[in-house]
């Protein structure tokens, strides 16, 4: 076989890649093995290897011990909802109301501590490095399985010391960011939000049912009041499960 420019791992990654999508490999088929690609492909023990790595680094495969490497079930995406749409006077949290138009049955689990702010999340909140904030970390959870994980921070020069200090707990613990400032007379009126995605931290992929290598979706969010940073968070989605979807108001 040729392999023209491409390297020769690659194009039998990709050869096999294409197999498993089509359904040629199904899942649960044993991959073929180390001397059967070297064979087939006419490539080096090396290049061969170098294939198989590659479908695991991408989740493709699974190697079971003992057994031999196994083509993966590949589950259908599913949706989570972001929107910057809230009903008037509709204090509910945010994952629960976003979630109910996709058929979600949500529930969350969180911990608030407070810290210092790190540099990067100083320069996030717009604050100096070592300020006070209260972390907030939760686990979004879909019929019980994990589905999503957030790590927010707020200044506690702005919360500190008033009834919405602590997320999820006081009066209007559970609600949203936007109805907890108004209660303090905080008027949240822009919020951005910045997606990317990087290979899952060990911590991460423990707690969404990961294997190392798979990559999350990481969305950046940041709420504003007149400018000023009140809120900032790292949401994080395992991407091989799920697709952020945003239904976004015309204006």
């Amino acid at each position: 076989m040729s392999f023209g420019e491409q390297p020769a791992y690659l194009r039998v990654a990709s050869d096999l890649r294409k197999k498993i999508v089509n359904g040629s490999l199904p899942p649960h088929t044993r991959l073929p093995s180390q001397a059967r690609i070297r064979e087939e492909y006419g490539v080096s023990d090396t290049v061969a290897l170098e294939a198989r790595k590659v479908l695991m680094a991408e989740g493709l495969v699974e190697g079971r011990s003992g057994s031999g490497t196994y083509v993966r079930e590949r589950p259908v995406p599913r949706r989570i909802a972001r929107s910057g749409y809230r009903p008037a006077g509709g204090a509910v949290n945010p994952f629960r109301q976003e979630q109910s138009a996709e058929g979600a049955r949500g529930t969350w689990e969180s911990g608030s501590e407070q810290e210092k702010a790190t540099a990067e999340v100083a320069v996030r909140l717009g604050i100096t490095l070592g300020d006070p904030v209260m972390r907030t970390r939760y686990v979004f959870r879909d019929a019980g399985e994990a589905m999503m994980l957030s790590t927010s921070w707020e200044p506690l020069a702005i919360t500190g010391r008033t009834p919405v200090m602590l997320p999820e707990e006081g009066p209007l613990g559970g609600c949203g960011v936007v109805e907890r400032m108004a209660a303090i007379d905080v008027v949240v009126d822009n919020v951005v939000e910045e997606v990317g995605a990087r290979p899952g931290l060990a911590e991460e992929l423990l707690t969404l049912g990961g294997v190392p290598g798979h990559v999350v979706i990481v969305v950046e969010r940041t709420y504003y009041a007149s400018g000023r940073p009140v809120e900032t968070a790292d949401v994080v989605v395992p991407a091989d499960r799920y697709r952020v979807a945003y239904h976004l108001p015309v204006r």
